[in-house]
């Protein structure tokens, strides 16, 4: 019984050092889900309608863990686009599947139960622990943006890219703040003549400023010695498209953002807009419509929706829309 002991306890040794090490590896997507949560609980500076529950944000987190193991198990998928496909029969008029259909399914289910899962190796565990930090970025984006008014949502999109980009060391925090704050110099030297000519003096203080940044500790002498292309830049219609002048024409997108932010604000939702496509993808631009059959795939018996109601909407049509779809009117 010793020796039989002993046996068990050097194999859970083992077992434990695997489960630590295999934890280890997914702590990347736990610190993205943390980023992702305490963005969301910082909103309510923005507006007070914006407040989120760590409990609603697990939920949100098990779901984009769930969309994961989804992608990654062929079985799962081909019954997902068949039960997609049964459900457009439906909303089309036709008949459900037979009986005969519904017994094949079950047996072919029944052969790939059968079939040995492949050991995951630690390519296949980097790369799902990488699928699932994007599903959850995403997914925690996609819910906080349903519940964010329009003029919001470039704001939530841009912080969150902000705080990922810092977290991987793109940009520094310092870099960051700047461009929030905005720094102005309250006693700046005069600008020379040539700049004064089209740059503003109501200006001239963000682009002193702008000098604590060490990219751009020389941009008053630059300005000065580049006079007539820095006219042309700034008097272009969309300057965030233009070729800056030579001393700063390879400068980043990040740092560009905050040269518009000093002299040109007007076209820095342009700059921010294609940042945040170029550091996440479009899938944080690009602002679908509404949708009540993603709304209702997400919810359960324990996690219902609500609607805020505005003049002028009314989300009873696709609510409706989508019980019939499943044989439900608002008449029973």
């Amino acid at each position: 019984m010793s020796t039989e002991t002993t046996e068990k306890v050097t194999i859970a040794t083992v077992v434990s050092a695997q489960i630590v090490e295999a934890s280890e590896m997914y702590r990347p997507a736990a610190n993205r889900g943390a980023l992702v949560f305490f963005l969301m609980n910082e909103l309510y500076k923005i507006h007070s309608f914006y407040r989120f529950s760590l409990d609603s944000f697990v939920i949100v987190v098990n779901r984009a863990i769930d969309i994961v193991a989804d992608r990654l198990n062929p079985k799962k998928q081909r019954a997902l686009q068949k039960a997609a496909e049964a459900a457009a029969k439906i909303a089309e008029g036709g008949a459900p599947e037979g009986e005969e259909d519904k017994e094949d399914e079950e047996e072919e289910e029944e052969e790939e139960d059968d079939e040995e899962e492949q050991e995951m190796t630690p390519r296949t565990l980097a790369r799902r622990v990488e699928m699932i930090l994007e599903s959850i970025t995403f997914e925690g984006f996609s819910y906080t943006r349903r519940g964010t008014f329009e003029a919001h949502k470039l704001v939530l999109a841009t912080m969150l890219c902000l705080r990922i980009n810092v977290r991987k060391g793109l940009i520094s925090q310092d870099e960051v703040t700047a461009l929030i704050k905005k720094e102005v110099a309250i006693d700046p030297p005069p600008s020379a003549e040539g700049i004064s000519r089209f740059i503003p003096d109501s200006i001239w203080p963000a682009v002193v400023g702008l000098t604590k940044v060490k990219t751009f500790e020389n941009l008053p002498s630059a300005m000065s010695d580049e006079t007539l292309q820095w006219k042309k830049w700034y008097g272009s219609e969309k300057a965030e498209l233009e070729d800056l002048p030579k001393s700063f024409k390879d400068i980043p997108l990040f740092h560009r953002i905050l040269l518009l932010r000093a002299l040109r604000p007007d076209r820095l939702n342009g700059a921010l807009t294609q940042y945040v496509a170029d550091s996440l993808g479009e899938d944080f631009i690009e602002q679908p419509s509404f949708d009540m059959q993603i709304v209702y795939d997400e919810m359960t018996t324990r996690t219902p929706a609500f609607f805020v109601l505005f003049p002028g909407v009314d989300p009873t049509p696709d609510v409706e829309r989508v019980g019939l779809l499943y044989g439900k009117s608002s008449n029973e």
